[in-house]
């Protein structure tokens, strides 16, 4: 039988251990007992009369009672006779409280929810396609830099500027005659072995086993150099192709960093060139919002220096991870430069979108954060943790997947849309739990 003591009033039930002798000790019928302050508990006896009672314990495991109102026995009462009964009504009643688990804050979106995105629009600034700070991979003099290079619009593949080149091909000159030379001498080292094995086989005492391992020894060595000088070769005259510094994609140049005839080194900066054919745009969707991407349809874009003028736009990609702080995902757009007017990089303009309808979207099944699945060691089963608005709970839904997506995977059965699935912190959850929604 169990017996409770909080600080709110609860009867105390027939038949508690202890409970006949307390009442014999303190003189009347115990009806209830609630915490007064610290160990001390007020005793309702059944005429109404209330008792303060300090219970204590020793290591010896004695229960002392003392009677501070309406006191029986002025002095502290050893009773000897309670001792095993009154020590199994106080681990009853002190020994197994009942703790409230504390609330789990999780993560959750809503799924498949019907045009979050569509009733939003979603700043953001343009910029190239491509852009590069160009440099070379080699050092020295410039010696070809137009002085108004910037603006300057150039093909792929077309020379932007070079450096002096002289020592470079020095370098490769040099390095073409020391191969020649080891060619020659490796040529010559294995015919001299040729030759000695070919008399070691026919007379073996005109010559050693020593000689004919000497002789390979060389013809090795000498094959060995003029690999090596080869790979210097092709390093040497990489070195001067890339006295070279080439487009690597159309585009103009918008910001030069050093004149020509300075001495420059390998990896310096000498200019900055955009490939402003495309645009490119990012913008910031919300966590919850962003199992959405999938369904979006007909991306508009419209820059505030052209307010009047929608572009068409596409999803290019899709951030792999939200901002710590903002806890949004970095989604980037792509639209084509329009003919009529000139999109810049660094201008502001907004996003917005239409949505797929909840048919459509029934068709392609659910897409959620793969972070949202899990599959317990017991089974192979995959599941989600489904958040109840109404209780503020999460149940165990039991789903069926499907590809897995640029947004997360596809879940083709188990989920409805609109539900609220937890998308972090799923192993730490169990069925019925109580958990506080963090916002955004």
């Amino acid at each position: 039988m169990r017996c409770t003591v909080w600080s709110t009033k609860h009867d105390l039930e027939p038949g508690c251990p202890g409970k006949e002798l307390l009442e014999e000790a303190l003189g009347g019928t115990l009806v209830a007992m609630h915490l007064h302050k610290d160990i001390k508990y007020i005793a309702i006896l059944g005429n109404g009369s209330p008792k303060v009672v300090t219970l204590a314990t020793n290591r010896d495991i004695i229960m002392l009672f003392h009677l501070e109102q309406t006191m029986i026995n002025p002095n502290w009462i050893a009773i000897s006779v309670l001792t095993g009964a009154a020590m199994m009504l106080a681990a009853c009643e002190r020994g197994a409280p009942v703790t409230e688990e504390p609330v789990r804050p999780v993560r959750a979106i809503k799924v498949g929810e019907a045009g979050p995105l569509a009733d939003r629009s979603f700043p953001g600034r343009a910029r190239a396609h491509n852009e590069a700070d160009l440099s070379f991979r080699v050092a020295g003099p410039l010696i070809v830099l137009p002085s108004d290079i910037v603006g300057r619009e150039y093909k792929e593949g077309e020379v932007i500027s070079r450096i002096d080149p002289r020592d470079y091909e020095v370098k490769v000159a040099d390095i073409n005659a020391q191969l020649a030379r080891a060619r020659a001498s490796a040529k010559r080292a294995a015919s001299d072995y040729k030759r000695e094995l070919n008399i070691f086989k026919k007379d073996p005492g005109a010559t050693s086993q020593t000689a004919l391992d000497r002789r390979s020894a060389q013809r090795d060595q000498t094959a060995a150099d003029e690999k090596s000088l080869s790979a210097s070769l092709d390093a040497a005259q990489d070195q001067l192709e890339y006295t070279y510094l080439k487009a690597p994609f159309a585009g103009k140049v918008v910001q030069q960093y050093v004149q020509n005839f300075e001495d420059v080194r390998a990896k310096q900066a000498i200019v900055r060139l955009l490939d402003t054919s495309r645009i490119e745009m990012v913008v910031n969707i919300p966590e919850n919002m962003i199992s959405n991407a999938p369904y979006v349809t007909n991306i508009r874009v419209h820059f505030d220096a052209f307010k009047e003028r929608l572009l068409p736009a596409v999803i290019k990609e899709i951030g792999a991870e939200a901002s710590r702080t903002t806890r949004t995902y970095p989604v980037t757009l792509l639209m084509d430069q329009p003919e009529d007017i000139k999109i810049l990089p660094g201008m502001a303009g907004r996003a917005t979108a239409d949505q797929e309808t909840a048919e459509d979207r029934k068709l392609h099944g659910i897409t959620v954060p793969i972070s949202a699945i899990f599959s317990p060691e017991d089974n192979g089963s995959s599941y989600a943790w489904v958040f109840d608005e109404q209780t503020t709970t999460v149940s165990r839904r039991e789903v069926t997947t499907g590809e897995l997506t640029d947004y997360g995977v596809q879940v083709r059965e188990g989920l409805n849309p609109g539900q609220w699935v937890v998308t972090a912190g799923v192993s730490y959850l169990k069925e019925g739990q109580i958990v506080k929604l963090l916002e955004d």
